[in-house]
């Protein structure tokens, strides 16, 4: 325990990763400890909106994001019966100065990990390092770790962030008779499928409502093989009593589900194809937890999921880990590694972040399905605008950007 870092990083997901990458840019030593012994490209696709891409062009990470991921287009939304229901651009289509990314979680974690090796070195990164807890004082932490033979190693820093994900060990130590997680009354499940480019070939496709069955469908990756198909992100979720477990990979079975989907054949795309010819489906619950009144306790602080996790409506969850990143870093950078620094950063991102987690479960934008569902009596209709004005569904849309802190107005670069 020689060493002693600036800032240790718990955990080495997306915002782990985001957040060394804000403290190397900005001068501040630092290393992350993550408890697996090999990061694997797990999940499925994650989007990436305009706000949290414009960190990543910070970070000049774009020129590696467009080889690999789709720059989408538009969003879109239908009904369970595949009729069109709404249409508005994204990203640069939308008036915005930076893309929406629509990409496989693990192509991302990849990018990320490579520039990690890459600017701060191949020794940044310390695989198999299970936190067990971690201790303080007024001059440091010591955060504590176990091999997975079981022998102990200590580490040293000015200050730690817990970026542990939903199973936070140093958030259980912070809040230690917090309450179970918020089951949302919704479980999901995730798969990629190779299958032709449907719509725009750059289109992100809401469809159905919770209570029938609802899909989230969109590419993730570009000419997969020599037959012009793309990689397929779908998840669908359905109202369901009890939860799944907790996990991001638990196993799905298509029985649990597909009968809500089983007559979805539509003209722009056979969804009931689509999940039958999905190798491997993962099952994941919609939880959260009530949003926290501070994250910061001396010299410890929470990112990501570990500070507030979300249900993953409206493509915010990766979004909100990285937009804290460069918050928590410019807070260090104007009062150094201090407790003043961590209290700052939780004035501003606890009370943003928690808006964001609550208007998720809510009014996330795909309350739009819901108002359509619920007009319509959940069955065709012949003339939408009898039971809803577009003007009506664009008001649903706009509220949700302004809550997660992406209006168009907001993300235009500075004409200098």
């Amino acid at each position: 325990m020689d060493k002693k870092y600036d800032v240790v990083i718990v955990g080495a997901g997306i915002g782990g990763l985001t957040l060394a990458l804000n403290l190397h840019q900005a001068g501040f030593s630092c290393a992350l400890f993550e408890s697996v012994p090999e990061i694997k490209p797990l999940g499925a696709g994650v989007n990436l909106l305009p706000h949290s891409v414009k960190v990543l062009d910070s970070l000049g990470l774009v020129p590696a994001l467009s080889q690999v991921a789709i720059t989408t287009k538009e969003s879109v939304f239908f009904n369970k019966f595949g009729q069109f229901v709404y249409r508005e651009p994204s990203g640069i289509d939308a008036g915005y100065s930076w893309p929406q990314f629509s990409i496989h979680r693990g192509d991302l974690q990849n990018i990320l990990i490579d520039t990690v090796h890459e600017r701060i070195g191949r020794d940044a990164i310390h695989l198999g390092h299970r936190c067990t807890g971690a201790t303080q004082n007024d001059e440091s932490v010591i955060v504590h770790f176990e091999h997975p033979d079981g022998t102990k190693v200590d580490v040293k820093g000015s200050i730690v962030i817990g970026c542990d994900g939903i199973h936070s060990i140093i958030r259980k130590q912070l809040y230690p008779n917090e309450g179970a997680p918020r089951y949302s009354g919704v479980n999901m499940w995730r798969g990629t499928t190779p299958m032709k480019p449907f719509l725009s070939g750059a289109s992100m496709v809401r469809a159905g409502w919770l209570s029938v069955g609802k899909m989230v469908i969109y590419p993730v990756r570009n000419n997969i093989d020599d037959q012009g198909n793309q990689l397929i992100n779908w998840v669908a979720e359905i109202e369901a009593p009890y939860p799944a477990t907790r996990d991001w990979n638990g196993r799905g079975r298509l029985e649990d589900f597909f009968p809500a989907f089983s007559d979805w054949h539509f003209d722009w795309l056979d969804v009931a194809a689509m999940i039958e010819q999905t190798e491997q489906i993962l099952e994941y619950p919609m939880v959260d937890q009530d949003p926290l009144p501070r994250w910061s306790f001396g010299r410890i602080s929470l990112l990501g999921d570990a500070a507030h996790p979300m249900v993953p409506r409206g493509s915010n969850g990766a979004g909100q880990a990285i937009l804290d990143a460069p918050c928590l870093t410019e807070q260090l950078q104007q009062h150094g590694l201090t407790e003043k620094a961590l209290s700052e950063y939780d004035r501003i991102r606890v009370k943003a972040t928690t808006e964001v987690v609550l208007m998720n479960r809510v009014a996330p934008p795909d309350t739009i399905l819901k108002e359509v569902h619920d007009r319509t009596g959940g069955k065709p209709f012949k003339n939408l605008d009898d039971y809803i004005s577009q003007n009506e569904l664009a008001s649903i849309s706009n509220k949700y950007k302004s809550v997660a802190g992406f209006k168009v107005e907001d993300l235009r670069k500075e004409v200098v």
